[in-house]
Protein backbone atom coordinates (compact mmCIF):
# COMPACT_ATOMS: atom_id res chain seq x y z
CA UNK A 1 0.00 0.00 0.00
CA UNK A 2 1.52 3.33 -1.40
CA UNK A 3 1.80 6.13 2.12
CA UNK A 4 1.00 9.09 0.29
CA UNK A 5 0.99 11.02 3.93
CA UNK A 6 4.65 10.11 4.32
CA UNK A 7 6.80 12.86 2.45
CA UNK A 8 9.68 10.76 2.41
CA UNK A 9 7.90 8.39 0.17
CA UNK A 10 6.16 11.09 -1.85
CA UNK A 11 9.71 12.72 -2.27
CA UNK A 12 11.04 9.22 -2.94
CA UNK A 13 9.03 8.48 -5.75
CA UNK A 14 9.30 12.60 -7.16
CA UNK A 15 12.74 11.49 -7.28
CA UNK A 16 12.81 8.16 -9.07
CA UNK A 17 10.80 10.08 -11.64
CA UNK A 18 13.16 12.36 -12.37
CA UNK A 19 10.50 15.31 -11.22
CA UNK A 20 11.56 18.57 -10.22
CA UNK A 21 8.86 21.33 -9.31
CA UNK A 22 7.78 24.20 -11.36
CA UNK A 23 7.43 27.51 -10.11
CA UNK A 24 5.62 28.81 -13.57
CA UNK A 25 3.25 26.11 -12.72
CA UNK A 26 2.74 26.82 -9.32
CA UNK A 27 3.13 23.91 -7.90
CA UNK A 28 2.81 22.70 -3.76
CA UNK A 29 1.94 19.26 -3.24
CA UNK A 30 0.14 18.62 -0.12
CA UNK A 31 1.99 16.47 2.39
CA UNK A 32 -0.04 17.19 5.63
CA UNK A 33 -1.99 13.82 6.66
CA UNK A 34 -4.82 15.77 7.94
CA UNK A 35 -6.08 17.94 5.10
CA UNK A 36 -6.90 15.28 2.32
CA UNK A 37 -9.24 13.26 4.21
CA UNK A 38 -10.97 16.97 5.46
CA UNK A 39 -11.17 17.66 1.61
CA UNK A 40 -12.54 14.28 0.71
CA UNK A 41 -14.86 14.65 3.44
CA UNK A 42 -16.10 18.29 3.03
CA UNK A 43 -16.27 18.10 -0.73
CA UNK A 44 -19.52 15.75 -1.11
CA UNK A 45 -18.15 13.00 -2.79
CA UNK A 46 -19.77 9.63 -1.89
CA UNK A 47 -20.43 5.87 -3.38
CA UNK A 48 -22.71 7.77 -5.72
CA UNK A 49 -21.21 10.80 -6.46
CA UNK A 50 -18.18 11.23 -9.33
CA UNK A 51 -15.28 13.55 -8.54
CA UNK A 52 -13.14 15.37 -10.88
CA UNK A 53 -9.91 17.14 -9.36
CA UNK A 54 -8.01 19.17 -10.87
CA UNK A 55 -4.38 19.44 -10.63
CA UNK A 56 -3.33 15.83 -8.58
CA UNK A 57 -0.04 16.94 -7.97
CA UNK A 58 1.74 13.36 -6.60
CA UNK A 59 -1.82 12.10 -5.99
CA UNK A 60 -2.05 12.48 -2.41
CA UNK A 61 -5.90 14.08 -2.21
CA UNK A 62 -6.40 11.98 -4.86
CA UNK A 63 -6.08 9.18 -2.84
CA UNK A 64 -8.41 9.99 -0.49
CA UNK A 65 -11.37 10.64 -2.90
CA UNK A 66 -10.67 7.45 -5.13
CA UNK A 67 -11.73 6.12 -1.40
CA UNK A 68 -14.65 7.87 -0.75
CA UNK A 69 -16.12 7.91 -4.44
CA UNK A 70 -17.01 5.56 -6.78
CA UNK A 71 -14.97 7.61 -9.47
CA UNK A 72 -12.28 10.28 -9.91
CA UNK A 73 -11.39 11.56 -13.29
CA UNK A 74 -7.96 13.56 -12.02
CA UNK A 75 -6.88 16.31 -14.69
CA UNK A 76 -2.97 16.71 -14.73
CA UNK A 77 -1.15 19.63 -16.71
CA UNK A 78 2.32 18.73 -16.60
CA UNK A 79 2.68 15.43 -18.25
CA UNK A 80 5.79 15.10 -15.98
CA UNK A 81 3.63 13.74 -13.20
CA UNK A 82 1.56 10.87 -15.62
CA UNK A 83 4.11 8.24 -14.41
CA UNK A 84 4.18 9.59 -10.71
CA UNK A 85 0.33 9.44 -11.07
CA UNK A 86 0.28 5.62 -12.51
CA UNK A 87 2.21 4.80 -9.52
CA UNK A 88 1.04 6.36 -6.83
CA UNK A 89 -2.39 5.34 -7.47
CA UNK A 90 -1.84 2.01 -8.63
CA UNK A 91 -3.93 0.53 -5.74
CA UNK A 92 -6.84 2.17 -7.12
CA UNK A 93 -9.15 1.01 -10.10
CA UNK A 94 -11.52 3.52 -9.88
CA UNK A 95 -9.59 6.81 -11.10
CA UNK A 96 -9.02 7.64 -14.48
CA UNK A 97 -5.83 10.39 -15.09
CA UNK A 98 -6.55 12.86 -17.80
CA UNK A 99 -3.01 14.89 -19.22
CA UNK A 100 -4.70 18.30 -20.21
CA UNK A 101 -5.44 21.68 -19.29
CA UNK A 102 -8.44 22.63 -17.46
CA UNK A 103 -8.69 26.07 -18.67
CA UNK A 104 -8.82 24.42 -22.31
CA UNK A 105 -10.84 20.90 -21.46
CA UNK A 106 -14.40 20.92 -22.39
CA UNK A 107 -15.68 19.85 -18.79
CA UNK A 108 -19.55 19.68 -19.72
CA UNK A 109 -18.60 16.93 -22.56
CA UNK A 110 -15.95 15.49 -19.93
CA UNK A 111 -19.10 15.14 -17.56
CA UNK A 112 -21.48 13.52 -19.72
CA UNK A 113 -18.94 10.77 -21.30
CA UNK A 114 -17.77 10.20 -18.07
CA UNK A 115 -19.94 10.19 -15.22
CA UNK A 116 -22.98 9.42 -17.82
CA UNK A 117 -25.26 11.23 -15.81
CA UNK A 118 -24.25 10.61 -12.00
CA UNK A 119 -23.96 13.40 -9.38
CA UNK A 120 -20.52 15.15 -9.62
CA UNK A 121 -18.66 17.69 -7.60
CA UNK A 122 -15.23 19.02 -8.11
CA UNK A 123 -12.34 19.19 -5.83
CA UNK A 124 -8.81 20.64 -6.19
CA UNK A 125 -5.83 22.23 -4.84
CA UNK A 126 -5.53 25.33 -7.13
CA UNK A 127 -2.35 26.53 -8.15
CA UNK A 128 -2.19 30.47 -6.94
CA UNK A 129 -1.57 32.01 -10.27
CA UNK A 130 -4.87 29.92 -11.88
CA UNK A 131 -7.44 30.29 -9.34
CA UNK A 132 -9.90 33.17 -10.39
CA UNK A 133 -9.86 32.44 -14.26
CA UNK A 134 -10.62 28.27 -13.26
CA UNK A 135 -13.28 29.10 -10.65
CA UNK A 136 -14.92 31.73 -13.31
CA UNK A 137 -14.70 29.17 -16.12
CA UNK A 138 -16.15 26.50 -14.00
CA UNK A 139 -19.11 28.30 -12.38
CA UNK A 140 -19.85 30.30 -16.15
CA UNK A 141 -20.03 27.18 -18.04
CA UNK A 142 -23.47 25.93 -15.27
CA UNK A 143 -21.95 22.68 -15.31
CA UNK A 144 -23.73 19.48 -13.54
CA UNK A 145 -21.83 19.83 -10.75
CA UNK A 146 -23.23 20.08 -7.15
CA UNK A 147 -20.58 21.83 -5.36
CA UNK A 148 -16.59 22.68 -6.34
CA UNK A 149 -14.09 22.70 -3.13
CA UNK A 150 -11.19 24.12 -3.43
CA UNK A 151 -7.72 25.14 -1.73
CA UNK A 152 -6.88 28.72 -2.65
CA UNK A 153 -4.33 31.47 -1.06
CA UNK A 154 -6.55 32.35 2.45
CA UNK A 155 -6.40 36.15 1.17
CA UNK A 156 -8.26 35.48 -2.32
CA UNK A 157 -10.29 32.39 -0.05
CA UNK A 158 -11.44 35.51 2.23
CA UNK A 159 -12.13 37.74 -0.53
CA UNK A 160 -14.37 34.71 -2.61
CA UNK A 161 -16.35 34.27 0.24
CA UNK A 162 -16.76 37.70 1.18
CA UNK A 163 -20.68 38.93 0.93
CA UNK A 164 -21.71 41.34 -1.53
CA UNK A 165 -21.94 45.26 0.35
CA UNK A 166 -19.11 44.24 2.92
CA UNK A 167 -15.79 46.26 2.37
CA UNK A 168 -13.86 42.46 1.98
CA UNK A 169 -16.03 42.05 -1.32
CA UNK A 170 -14.70 42.42 -5.13
CA UNK A 171 -16.08 41.78 -8.27
CA UNK A 172 -15.11 38.31 -8.28
CA UNK A 173 -17.40 38.09 -4.41
CA UNK A 174 -20.49 39.00 -6.89
CA UNK A 175 -19.59 36.51 -9.39
CA UNK A 176 -19.21 34.10 -7.02
CA UNK A 177 -22.56 34.39 -4.94
CA UNK A 178 -24.36 34.84 -8.11
CA UNK A 179 -23.63 31.12 -9.21
CA UNK A 180 -23.06 29.82 -5.83
CA UNK A 181 -23.18 29.76 -1.59
CA UNK A 182 -19.47 29.98 -0.74
CA UNK A 183 -18.21 28.59 2.84
CA UNK A 184 -14.61 28.82 3.96
CA UNK A 185 -14.47 25.50 5.53
CA UNK A 186 -10.88 25.99 7.10
CA UNK A 187 -7.63 27.52 6.47
CA UNK A 188 -4.28 25.42 5.89
CA UNK A 189 -0.97 26.50 7.40
CA UNK A 190 1.65 27.05 4.65
CA UNK A 191 3.91 23.83 6.42
CA UNK A 192 1.36 21.45 5.09
CA UNK A 193 2.94 21.84 1.06
CA UNK A 194 6.39 20.56 -0.54
CA UNK A 195 7.68 22.77 -1.17
CA UNK A 196 6.03 25.05 1.45
CA UNK A 197 4.87 28.29 -0.16
CA UNK A 198 4.92 31.98 1.45
CA UNK A 199 1.08 32.30 2.67
CA UNK A 200 -1.45 30.13 4.49
CA UNK A 201 -4.35 28.72 2.33
CA UNK A 202 -7.99 27.91 2.90
CA UNK A 203 -10.22 25.34 1.73
CA UNK A 204 -13.79 27.23 0.29
CA UNK A 205 -16.62 25.05 -0.92
CA UNK A 206 -18.90 26.50 -3.88
CA UNK A 207 -22.31 25.28 -3.51
CA UNK A 208 -24.09 25.70 -6.67
CA UNK A 209 -27.08 27.47 -6.60
CA UNK A 210 -29.61 26.14 -9.66
CA UNK A 211 -31.11 30.20 -10.42
CA UNK A 212 -29.29 33.17 -9.33
CA UNK A 213 -30.08 34.98 -6.38
CA UNK A 214 -31.24 37.93 -8.12
CA UNK A 215 -32.77 37.96 -11.70
CA UNK A 216 -31.60 40.68 -14.60
CA UNK A 217 -32.73 40.82 -18.10
CA UNK A 218 -29.11 41.19 -19.42
CA UNK A 219 -26.59 39.18 -17.75
CA UNK A 220 -23.59 40.00 -19.66
CA UNK A 221 -24.46 43.26 -18.92
CA UNK A 222 -24.74 42.59 -15.34
CA UNK A 223 -20.91 41.49 -14.81
CA UNK A 224 -20.25 44.19 -16.77
CA UNK A 225 -21.68 46.69 -14.35
CA UNK A 226 -20.00 44.59 -11.29
CA UNK A 227 -16.84 44.90 -13.35
CA UNK A 228 -16.90 48.63 -14.11
CA UNK A 229 -17.80 49.18 -10.54
CA UNK A 230 -14.80 47.10 -8.99
CA UNK A 231 -12.41 48.59 -11.54
CA UNK A 232 -11.80 52.42 -9.44
CA UNK A 233 -12.93 50.91 -6.26
CA UNK A 234 -11.58 53.92 -4.23
CA UNK A 235 -13.74 55.94 -6.48
CA UNK A 236 -17.46 56.89 -6.03
CA UNK A 237 -19.65 54.15 -7.96
CA UNK A 238 -20.74 57.18 -10.04
CA UNK A 239 -17.31 57.77 -11.35
CA UNK A 240 -16.40 54.08 -12.08
CA UNK A 241 -19.48 53.51 -13.49
CA UNK A 242 -18.85 56.16 -16.23
CA UNK A 243 -15.21 55.48 -16.57
CA UNK A 244 -15.91 51.36 -16.84
CA UNK A 245 -18.79 51.69 -18.78
CA UNK A 246 -17.77 54.39 -21.18
CA UNK A 247 -20.98 56.71 -20.09
CA UNK A 248 -20.97 60.64 -19.70
CA UNK A 249 -20.51 61.18 -15.90
CA UNK A 250 -24.07 62.75 -15.88
CA UNK A 251 -25.46 59.21 -17.04
CA UNK A 252 -24.12 57.20 -14.69
CA UNK A 253 -25.26 59.83 -11.94
CA UNK A 254 -29.26 59.42 -13.47
CA UNK A 255 -28.69 55.67 -13.50
CA UNK A 256 -27.74 55.44 -10.19
CA UNK A 257 -30.52 58.24 -9.48
CA UNK A 258 -33.33 56.18 -10.82
CA UNK A 259 -31.77 52.40 -9.36
CA UNK A 260 -32.22 54.00 -5.64
CA UNK A 261 -28.66 54.58 -5.14
CA UNK A 262 -26.63 57.15 -3.07
CA UNK A 263 -23.91 59.07 -5.89
CA UNK A 264 -21.36 58.31 -3.26
CA UNK A 265 -22.06 55.20 -2.85
CA UNK A 266 -18.59 52.92 -3.70
CA UNK A 267 -18.24 49.52 -4.70
CA UNK A 268 -18.03 47.81 -1.95
CA UNK A 269 -21.30 49.33 -0.37
CA UNK A 270 -22.94 47.81 -3.13
CA UNK A 271 -25.29 44.53 -2.23
CA UNK A 272 -26.04 41.75 -5.06
CA UNK A 273 -29.85 43.29 -5.64
CA UNK A 274 -28.27 46.91 -5.81
CA UNK A 275 -26.10 45.60 -8.32
CA UNK A 276 -29.29 43.57 -10.11
CA UNK A 277 -31.08 47.18 -9.80
CA UNK A 278 -28.40 49.32 -11.52
CA UNK A 279 -28.27 46.49 -14.66
CA UNK A 280 -32.24 46.40 -14.95
CA UNK A 281 -32.22 50.50 -15.02
CA UNK A 282 -29.13 50.75 -18.01
CA UNK A 283 -31.13 47.80 -19.76
CA UNK A 284 -34.75 50.59 -19.54
CA UNK A 285 -32.79 53.12 -20.70
CA UNK A 286 -31.00 51.68 -23.41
Amino acid sequence: MNNLTDILYVKNVLSRHGFTFSKALGQNFLINPNVCPKMAAECGCGTDVGVIEIGPGAGVLTNELARNSYKVVAIELDKRLIPVLEETLSEHNNVKIINGDAMKLDMSVLITEEFNGGEVVICANLPYYITSPIIMKLLEERLPINSLTVMVQKEAAERICAAPGTRESGAISVAVHYYSEPQLLFRVSKGSFLPAPKVDSAVIKLNILKEPPVSVQDEKMFFKVVKAAFSQRRKTLSNSLSSGLSIPKPEAAKILEQAGIKQTARAEEITMEDFAAITETITLLR
